[in-house]
């Protein structure tokens, strides 16, 4: 290897006198041992991993735009992030010949030469003679360029984390801290490539390590070191002047809630009354529109005891069922002629499901049950998680996101580059699901197996983030649910919060949610941890959390925004207007109408939350934009898009058929006599749950005389019916 270094050696060994440069020093940064002493880097050998891989990174030398993307640049290609430095190493140091470092002269090197472009270089200048990098690069060849790892990273600590300011335009110094597995820590802030989520809201200087903030908000830093990545949260308060000290406070989410919105100087929404809470809370625990309401001279509503209700009724079992069913996948379908999940298999896991919602049983023995199912998935419900997608692979996309809300795609190809997952993580958990046949009877097979991409053999099995398991493991997956469903797991248990929570409140802590990733770091992260504690305290019991948060004063303040908060979107200083789900939707309409509606072959009555199979035919949903489960349904853009839906609730069928049809509410209401304007108060009984206001009876006045039978003004209480059930106020949850 020097015999061919020195060779080319011998062409450039005068580059250095044509260039006139002087010796370049080393830099120096301390390393401090566990006993707290601190000794010199001056005279340490260059870790290549620790260092030259931090600096490379900190450069963006191994960015997906540089030499970091699937084909490299310039015939020199770098792992993403330095995901692979022994790759990396070879690239370096071996191929091209070996002439990209100079052992004599180090600083004709071409791997100095072309990022000081003292050679055309594409990416420009990016070091300096004399600077700290430069100085890095040319020990380390001075050295003989040898791959040193003298000590394994364990973690990063960033100071601050958190910084408040007291004004746009503050600025923030950045510390960075590596610890090893020696017990030893370094400053390696020179090293540490920080990077502004929204560089128009925080200037970032990387030689200074240095954060300016230019306007208010919540932003975010990313400061990655090496495969460590940790966000560090800036806070920049509005010009307003807030008094939040006299808001009701129920639980620890309204202390973490407005403690947030107090750094932030943002105004919180005044609490909805109880007319509209119960309208609420009905349709986020059942999909049903209130069955009854607290007459204004009652007593106030006694919410706790309503929340307990709805949560022990059949219809929370039925509208939860739905919600999983639509994260598991749940649908029969036939793909080119082969049936991968039996309309009998998802019967059976539906129903399943539906059981352990009635029974109580806590989300942790759900996931194991299902994550370690086999068996004939016609009758065992929970072996159909392993027909609703089509290979290994795909098998390790949909679990990671289903029960981690982790996208861990990225790795299938290469280590993210946005993630801690590496190829090795994700082909170690798709070898445990290569270890199964995938058809209606789920068996175990043990000529089941994964080819790894970079290395062209069978993939071991590994748990994500953590270690191979033994060669001789047959099933991994009970492994794997042990290490999912452990109190301390960091995915687990906040996945499901974030998704209880994102189904009351609009919104997720980490959106979206199935995205958690150190660079995209939750809204609220001390109150994800708290929800996540609580959860797992109370036995993975999905009802109690759904509870603690129907309770918070933060879920009972009002949509509409208030002076100071009409802006904000991600901090709960009033609630997100949520638009109702398609079957949720038809169930209203269907319920306000007084017609049923038809879904396939199903029993005349079937309500749309009801159903078990997501393929059952319904242009009645797919209008409504019902979520196609081929694929994830968090976040799915509806397939017909919402113009397509207007255009339907404005003149097709799904209204007009039904509004004024024989047997309908308003035909009935008709043929009893009653006076139009109590036809009208009883629709908005029915559909918005409150009588109409002062000025709402003046234009219904203008619209109906009461002097006239209702029958003589049917075209015009069609109208408003169809008027009442395409409004705002009625279709979404408010």
């Amino acid at each position: 290897m020097k015999t061919v270094l020195l060779n080319f050696a011998a062409v450039v060994v005068g580059f250095s006198l044509f260039t006139g440069r002087a010796p370049t020093e080393a830099p120096v940064f301390g390393i401090v041992d566990k006993n707290g002493t601190t000794t010199s880097h001056l005279d340490e050998p260059v870790d290549f991993k620790n260092d030259l891989i931090p600096m490379f990174t900190k450069l963006g030398c191994n960015a997906g735009k540089c030499h970091g993307s699937a084909i490299g640049r310039g015939d020199f290609k770098l792992s993403l992030y330095g995901g692979t430095p022994k790759a990396d190493y070879d690239e370096i140091v071996r191929r091209f010949g070996g002439r990209r470092l100079n052992l004599v002269d180090p600083e004709a090197s071409l791997l100095f030469l072309k990022p000081a472009e003292y050679v055309g270089h594409g990416g420009g200048t990016i070091i300096h003679d004399g600077d700290q990098n430069a100085r890095l690069l040319i020990k380390w060849i001075k050295q003989g360029a040898n791959y040193l790892e003298q000590r394994q990273l364990k973690s990063i600590s960033v100071a601050p984390q958190r910084f408040v300011a007291a004004k746009a335009g503050d600025e923030t110094s950045l510390r960075v801290v590596a610890h090893y597995d020696d017990g030893s820590t370094r400053d390696v802030t020179r090293l540490t490539q920080f990077v502004a989520d929204d560089p128009s809201a925080v200037m970032v200087d990387s030689k200074s390590a240095t954060a300016q903030t230019t306007r208010p908000g919540r932003h975010i830093v990313i400061a990655r070191y090496s495969t460590e990545v940790i966000p560090i949260e800036l806070i920049v308060p509005a010009n307003n002047i807030v008094d939040l000290s006299g808001e009701l406070r129920t639980n620890f989410i309204d202390s973490e809630i407005l403690k947030s919105l107090s750094d932030l100087r943002l105004p919180a929404s005044p609490q909805v009354g109880d007319s509209t809470f119960m309208r609420r809370i009905a349709l986020d625990l059942t999909g049903r529109l209130p069955e009854y309401l607290a007459p204004p001279n009652r007593l106030p509503l006694n919410r706790e005891a309503v929340v307990d209700d709805l949560l022990v009724s059949d219809q929370f079992v039925d509208f939860f069922t739905l919600k999983f069913a639509k994260l598991l996948r749940i649908q029969s379908k036939i793909d080119k002629n082969r049936v991968t999940t039996t309309p009998q298999a998802a019967l059976a896991f539906h129903d399943w499901l539906a059981r352990q919602l009635r029974n109580g049983v806590g989300y942790d023995q759900i996931a194991r049950e299902i994550i370690t199912a086999s068996g004939d998935s016609s009758t065992y419900g929970p072996a159909t998680f392993y027909t609703a997608v089509e290979d290994a692979r795909l098998q390790t996309e949909f679990a990671t996101e289903v029960f981690m809300g982790s996208r861990m795609k990225c790795a299938n190809c290469h280590n993210h580059p946005l993630d801690k997952w590496t190829q090795d993580d994700f082909h170690g958990l798709t070898a445990m699901f290569s270890k199964l046949t995938r058809s209606q009877v789920i068996r175990f097979n043990p000529l089941g197996k994964n080819i790894h991409p970079n290395t062209g053999e069978a993939a071991l099995m590994k748990i994500p983030g953590g270690d191979f398991l033994p060669k001789d493991t047959k099933d991994g997956r009970s492994d794997f649910a042990d290490w999912l469903t452990d109190r301390e797991n960091p995915y687990f248990a906040k996945a499901i919060v974030n998704r209880l929570w994102k189904s009351l409140m609009g919104r997720g802590l980490v959106e979206p949610v199935d995205d958690f990733r150190s660079t995209n770091p939750a809204t609220h992260p001390a109150l994800l941890n708290q929800l996540a504690k609580d959860f797992i305290e109370h036995g993975y019991d999905i009802r109690h959390t759904l509870k603690v948060i129907a309770l918070s004063s933060t879920y009972s303040r009002s949509v509409t925004p208030v002076a100071g908060n009409e802006a904000d979107v991600r901090f709960y200083s009033h609630l997100v207007k949520k638009p109702l789900e398609p079957e949720v939707l038809a169930d209203a309409i269907s319920d306000v109408l007084g017609v049923e509606g038809q879904y396939g072959d199903e029993a005349p009555g079937t309500r749309a939350v009801e159903l078990r199979d997501g393929s059952i035919l319904s242009d009645a949903l797919d209008i409504l934009g019902r979520c196609d489960r081929t694929n994830s349904c968090e976040g799915a853009p509806s397939p017909t898009g919402p113009l397509a839906q207007k255009l339907h609730l404005f003149n097709g069928t799904l209204l007009n058929d039904r509004v004024g049809a024989p047997g309908s509410r308003l035909d009935k209401q008709i043929r009893a006599g009653k006076k139009p304007l109590e036809i009208v108060r009883e629709f908005y009984e029915v559909a918005l749950n409150r009588q109409p206001n002062d000025q709402e009876v003046d234009f219904l006045l203008s619209l109906f005389d009461d002097r006239r039978p209702a029958a003589l003004q049917r075209e015009t209480l069609e109208d408003f019916v169809w008027g009442i059930v395409t409004c705002q106020e009625f279709v979404t949850n408010h």
